[in-house]
């Protein structure tokens, strides 16, 4: 295991996919490890077990996400730059939480369906029959961008720019999604800037533009509510508002891509699932997202810093030592989920940490992407008899996202 620091930090290990037998061997060997940073970082403590990431995940007092939630260290000056709700605390964390959680609230996510339904047959549809097409471009990418354009009020010839500079933030790692890559050119001028990338200065562009029509003229769109104040009177200033934007542009859409993207992979590979897909009744079809989920962990790890010195099974941890919760190891953690490497749609328990689930920073767009997926799923199985492979996919060059980036399908339409 000398050598696992280097495995699990590589952009470029992910690329050839999940180094499971790794973290199988990190969670029984070593689920508290020291991990050294092979670019010259100070190094982190990896959390592999279920158990210790859910621990983590809840004490908030001991485990800080305040100072960051990458790997990478950052000074006072960047971290409060670049602050947005995920690098928060309570009291704070709580109070924006309140002001911007409102359209995603269960409740508001459930009068979606129909608007997510009649863009996912709007997406199928605009496929124009056709057998043979890249599902990650043609169906996972466009059904999260028409939806975030509807709820932020946005026109249709904005979205694709827009989403192409969410996946320029994201794949910051990544050389085909921007030019700024993080590991591979300097981007210390573009430290204060989120995912130091000169991208977001577009992108905060177009939120104060947003912004300063709607409060011109108010719409009935995300944008609107946000800048209107809550029963105490609290409203949120600018800079709050061009950095939320900017996250709900990026991780609000790539995340429920790469979902989708591994629920259609599991289709591929079990046939017969898809073509159960009609049959099944909606407790049947929550549970395989559910499990679409927790296999695709789409969002790999979130890091903490200790608050204070602590022990975690015989390990002394330090104050103001990074800790990274690998969530795509806690889902595979056989002490949780029994046959974890075996996907199971019926799975029952299934209580997964993705999207922060069971935590204080549960993702504040879970409840829609679960609609999402869901939704979409249905609208395939109604339009398609089978789907299969279609040439080599490719995946993203990333330790931090999850995710097939090219997914060449040929589908059978009813």
């Amino acid at each position: 295991m000398e050598n696992f620091a280097a495995t699990i930090t590589s952009h470029d290990t992910y690329v050839e996919g999940i180094p499971h037998e790794t973290f199988r061997e990190l969670r029984a060997t070593n689920p508290v490890a020291w991990t050294n940073e092979p670019d010259g970082g100070r190094g982190f403590w990896s959390l592999t077990k279920y158990e210790d990431v859910l621990y983590a995940s809840r004490h908030t007092e001991l485990f800080s996400s305040r100072m960051g939630i990458r790997m990478e260290d950052m000074d006072e000056e960047e971290t409060e730059a670049r602050r947005t709700l995920m690098e928060m605390d309570s009291p704070e964390h709580t109070r924006l939480r309140r002001l911007v959680s409102r359209p995603f609230t269960p409740r508001a996510v459930h009068g979606y369906e129909d608007s997510v339904r009649e863009l996912a047959r709007e997406v199928l549809d605009n496929l124009n029959g056709a057998n043979e097409f890249d599902f990650v471009k043609s169906v996972a990418r466009e059904l999260p961008m028409k939806m975030l354009g509807r709820l932020l009020g946005l026109p249709d010839e904005d979205l694709d720019w827009l989403v192409s500079r969410g996946d320029a933030l994201i794949g910051n790692t990544d050389p085909e999604f921007t030019d700024y890559v993080v590991d591979q050119t300097d981007t210390s001028a573009y430290r204060l800037l989120p995912f130091r990338s000169p991208v977001a200065l577009e992108l905060f562009e177009y939120a104060q533009q947003a912004l300063e029509q709607r409060r011109i003229t108010p719409t009935h769109d995300v944008l609107s509510a946000l800048l209107e104040p809550n029963s105490e009177g609290d409203r949120l200033d600018d800079p709050t508002l061009k950095n939320f934007f900017t996250l709900m542009v990026a991780a609000g859409n790539d995340t429920t891509r790469y979902s989708m993207v591994a629920g259609m992979q599991a289709f591929i590979e079990r046939p017969e699932l898809f073509a159960r897909l009609p049959l099944m009744d909606d407790a049947e079809r929550k549970a395989l997202v559910d499990e679409v989920l927790r296999w695709s962990s789409t969002t790999m790890h979130f890091r903490r810093t200790v608050v204070e010195d602590t022990e975690l099974r015989g390990q002394q941890l330090k104050k103001g030592d990074k800790v990274v919760l690998w969530y795509v190891s806690a889902n595979f953690d056989e002490d949780q989920f029994n046959d974890p490497f075996t996907f199971q749609p019926d799975r029952t328990p299934n209580d997964h940490v993705a999207f922060g689930l069971h935590s204080a920073h549960l993702c504040l767009g879970a409840h829609l992407a679960r609609l999402e997926l869901r939704v979409m799923f249905e609208e395939m199985a109604k339009a398609w008899s089978s789907v299969e492979g279609n040439g080599p996919s490719e995946r993203f060059r990333s330790n931090f996202i999850n995710g097939i980036k090219k997914l060449p399908v040929k589908v059978t339409w009813r």
